[in-house]
């Protein structure tokens, strides 16, 4: 009979066989845990390789690989003889990168707000990570390109630059760790960057000098082939009207970069340089200009009114050597200027011209043969009645020569003048003279004035329009008239551009002068010049035009100002005075209109002083001897006693950049 077992071994026994099913089931579930886990990176690997293979390679070559539009650098503005009117600045668009910037942004927020010109809680704002989901994807991606200013200039990336290397983090690094360490120089290096390319900022080292021809720029956000981009494009002025040949042409660049979008250089496969804008030679003299403007701020103070202007021009040729409107504006500082400022008036408002206009139709008959300057007209003491309507003069003249009508600016001598031309030849003068048409000059919003058809025509119209109402034209309109007594009875096309030139000096286009058309002929036009150089003289309407040492050929004009529904205002004058110098020989011509003058009103009384101040000086830069030295010496020393100062520099306010 055999001995039975122990009970405490067989229990021993047990507890060990289920130990071991239990390390076998465990084994096994860990088994087919890494299985599961093998399988499901298997299927992942799978995944990503084959069925989502070509989005990821698509979003790590975008990711990877650049095209960058590589803008051309816009073309200098310079006058006739070289000194800079506009130009631009190397200048950068500085951007961060918020994840290298982590939780340290109020330390750079206070470091960069300064120079940035921005407030420290906006700056930090900006420099906040942020997540957004992809529309396209459905993945979550945290920004790491935030613009923070643009156009900033070299010279303030540098300090940015300086102040990031040497950034205060509020602690120690060494005491931050290996990680904390490494974290803080990244940040330091590379957190804030600027784009690849520069984003330059338009300069005008003159300020206001000739803004209105000048105009200004403004920055467009365009889509260019798909890619957004920022361009400088003219808003006025010069800047609008050459704006394709200041522009220049866009390249572009396909390149790789890294991690931090820094250009990875030897993987660029595409580099078309852009070409640089032409630079842009005008007519004007920057001299000349400030000659012009600083003679009419002065006015402006004297007869305060709504707004002066002023024109200089070459008589032979149609160049201007200065266009000035005041109130003026700051190109540089457009935000601070008020857009009624900015606008054009010399080519975008029209107005009755007044006297100033009795050059047409006495030119007219002079040229017909219909009058000689000897011929006298009954004036009839100053009221004469046509069509119902009693014409005045603002003086009872009785009989006057055809010269007396334009020395003392008799508006029935002009109006029965017109009445011998008649209707129809008094209209081909008018649009002969230019008046109904658009000069032509290079600069937007010029408009063509009003001038009616014959067969529109009032009764009245043979009678006013020939001492300057009832037709409208623009300032440089009636300078260029003007112009054509003065050249002989050659009408020009105004010129404001002389050339183009490519970066390296060399002429890509040439404008010669433009004759539109003969208007008078020689031995006419030479008439009214005789019959122009009286209106200087003491007996006529504008004395104080006249130049000591030189002769003075001109005409005031005082036009009533008229408003829809209302007719003509009392107290609201257009003041003028077009003159040239010397008169026989003319080298410039000078016009001075004052809108609404509150001290005075009369073109002789406010517009022809203005008038003498340029021109003395004028005469003076250009180096016109006078015909009558003795006179001229006098009346310097005159004013050297009066102690007006006549040596002070002519060219305070402008800049030679060469």
């Amino acid at each position: 009979m055999a001995e039975p077992r122990p009970v405490a071994a067989e229990a021993t026994a047990m507890g060990e066989g289920v130990l071991g099913t239990l390390q076998i089931r465990r084994a096994l579930v860990l088994v087919a845990g890494l299985l599961l886990v093998y399988v499901g990176l298997g299927y992942r690997l799978v995944e990503l390789q084959v069925w989502e293979h070509p989005e990821l390679e698509q979003e790590a070559r975008r990711n990877r690989e650049r095209e960058f539009l590589r803008s051309p650098r816009r073309g200098d503005i310079v006058d006739a003889r070289g000194t800079l009117l506009a130009t631009s600045i190397p200048a950068r668009t500085v951007c961060a990168d918020p994840l290298l910037i982590g939780p340290y942004s109020a330390h750079v927020a206070r470091a960069l707000a300064p120079v940035l010109g921005m407030s420290e809680l906006e700056l930090q704002r900006r420099l906040l990570p942020r997540v957004r989901q992809d529309p396209t994807t459905g993945r979550w991606i945290t920004n790491r390109y935030v613009v923070l200013a643009r156009q900033v200039p070299l010279e303030r990336w540098e300090r940015i630059e300086a102040l990031m290397r040497d950034l205060d983090v509020g602690r120690d690094p060494s005491a931050l760790g290996m990680a904390g360490q490494r974290f803080v120089q990244q940040l330091r290096r590379y957190a804030v960057f600027t784009d690849p390319y520069e984003d330059p900022v338009r300069w005008y080292p003159n300020g206001s000098l000739a803004a209105h021809v000048l105009g200004y720029t403004r920055v467009w956000d365009l889509e260019v082939d798909g890619r957004p981009t920022r361009e400088r494009r003219g808003a006025d002025g010069i800047e609008l009207a050459l704006d394709e040949e200041l522009a220049g042409v866009r390249g572009w660049r396909a390149t790789e970069t890294d991690g931090r979008r820094r250009e990875v250089v030897r993987l660029r496969n595409q580099d078309v340089a852009p070409r640089d804008g032409w630079k842009v030679v005008l007519t004007l003299d920057a001299v000349v200009q400030d000659i012009l403007e600083k003679a009419l701020e002065e006015a402006r103070e004297r007869y305060r009114p709504k707004n002066i202007t002023g024109l200089v021009i070459r008589p032979q040729t149609g160049a201007i050597l200065a266009w000035a409107v005041l109130p003026g504006f700051d190109p540089n500082r457009l935000g601070e200027s008020d857009p009624e400022a900015r606008r054009n008036v010399i080519i975008t408002d029209q107005f009755e011209p007044g006297s100033t206009f009795k050059v047409v139709v006495v030119g007219g008959a002079l040229n017909d043969g219909l009058v000689t300057l000897d011929d006298v007209i009954d004036c009839e003491r100053g009221r004469f009645l046509y069509a119902g309507r009693i014409l005045h003069d603002h003086h009872p003249y009785d009989r006057l020569t055809v010269r007396g009508i334009v020395t003392k600016s008799s508006n029935i001598g002009a109006a029965k003048l017109g009445l011998r031309m008649g209707e129809a030849r008094l209209y081909e003068y008018v649009r002969a003279f230019g008046f109904g048409s658009l000069t032509g000059v290079p600069l937007p919003g010029e408009v063509d004035g009003t001038v009616r058809p014959v067969d529109r025509w009032e009764k009245l119209s043979i009678v006013q329009i020939p001492m300057g109402h009832g037709l409208a034209v623009t300032r440089l309109q009636m300078a260029m008239a003007m112009a054509a007594v003065a050249n002989g009875g050659v009408l020009m096309q105004p010129k404001l551009v002389e050339r183009l030139e490519d970066t390296r000096g060399g002429v890509v286009a040439a404008y010669a002068p433009v004759a539109v058309r003969r208007v008078l002929r020689e031995e006419a036009a030479r008439l009214l010049v005789e019959a122009l150089k009286t209106v200087v003289s003491k007996e006529g309407t504008a004395p104080a035009a006249a130049v000591p040492g030189y002769g003075v050929a001109g005409k005031t004009g005082t036009a009533q100002k008229a408003e829809p529904g209302v007719g003509y205002v009392p107290g609201k004058y257009v003041s003028s005075f077009i003159g040239f110098l010397p008169a026989d020989r003319p080298e410039v011509l000078i016009a001075i209109t004052l809108d609404e003058p509150q001290r005075g009103y009369y073109g002789g009384q406010v517009a022809a002083p203005v008038f003498r101040e340029v021109a003395e000086r004028l005469m003076q830069y250009l180096g016109v001897p006078p015909e009558r030295p003795e006179e001229a010496e006098a009346a310097l020393a005159a004013t050297a006693l009066r102690g007006r100062g006549t040596g002070r520099p002519a060219v305070e306010r402008v800049r030679q950049v060469n």
